[in-house]
């Protein structure tokens, strides 16, 4: 692959513009603006990486992963929640999921502690934490406002918050977490994984491939349910006042 090639490849791109205008979707203009986004951002980062890698510093991987959660969780907080103090407990569970795969991915030395492994992973794992957070956040808080009056009824008899809420964050974190579950479920039939396949261009052997792939496929049901379960958990008290009341969504 060479830039002359990468040129030519923009005919993938022309195909979706042309569509787009055939059809008078009205997306050409965010297509384009896409693409340029990611061209630019990517080489950014492709130009960045190669400094760290050659740097070979604890401090500059660090200074990687901090760059990543921070853009993870302005992604996800810049969306108007009514959930007060979103952006540190978005922020707070990144960071604890990184700490906790990382850990386990260093000190049972599954994986070597170089910048070739840390920052590649840890890029899969904070930005699936990025997707499940929005999706959980979406979903628990369409909950809440649909089953205010049910919500409303159970504080009426007694109730905890928690016991309120509970059945709402319960359905909320299974939802977050079925996409995880159902895409594992036909790996390696309807799909090859991103980085299976990337290995195997690179010249890997694919049982190689395939051990590799393994390893992010259960990082990423460990990240699922520890985002979905440490947000929740983080989140759903501050939905109820001083007298246990639960506050307006809208």
């Amino acid at each position: 692959m060479n830039i002359l090639t990468l040129t030519i490849a923009l005919v993938f791109v022309l195909i979706p513009i042309i569509l787009s205008k055939t059809f008078k979707l009205g997306l050409e203009k965010d297509t384009i603006i896409a693409v340029l986004r990611s061209v630019i951002q990517l080489f950014i980062v492709g130009y960045l990486l190669t400094f760290v890698f050659e740097a070979d510093g604890y401090l500059f991987i660090i200074l990687m992963v901090m760059i990543m959660i921070a853009a993870a969780v302005q992604n996800v907080a810049r969306k108007k929640s009514p959930i007060k103090g979103i952006t540190w407990k978005v922020a707070i569970t990144f960071t604890f999921i990184e700490i906790l795969t990382q850990g386990i991915l260093i000190g049972f030395n599954i994986t070597p502690p170089t910048a070739q492994y840390i920052i590649p992973i840890s890029g899969m794992i904070i930005g699936n934490s990025m997707v499940l957070g929005i999706l959980f956040l979406n979903r628990f808080l369409s909950e809440i406002e649909t089953r205010e009056d049910e919500i409303d009824l159970i504080l009426s008899l007694g109730g905890t918050s928690k016991q309120a809420v509970h059945r709402q964050l319960i359905q909320a974190i299974k939802a977050s977490m079925i996409p995880t579950i159902e895409s594992q479920k036909t790996i390696g039939l309807v799909q090859l994984p991103g980085m299976m396949s990337g290995q195997i261009i690179a010249g890997a052997s694919p049982i190689q491939a395939v051990q590799f792939q393994l390893l992010i496929l259960f990082l990423l049901l460990t990240t699922a349910s520890v985002t979905s379960i440490m947000l929740g958990l983080l989140s759903y008290p501050t939905l109820f006042n001083k007298r246990m009341q639960l506050l307006r969504l809208r």
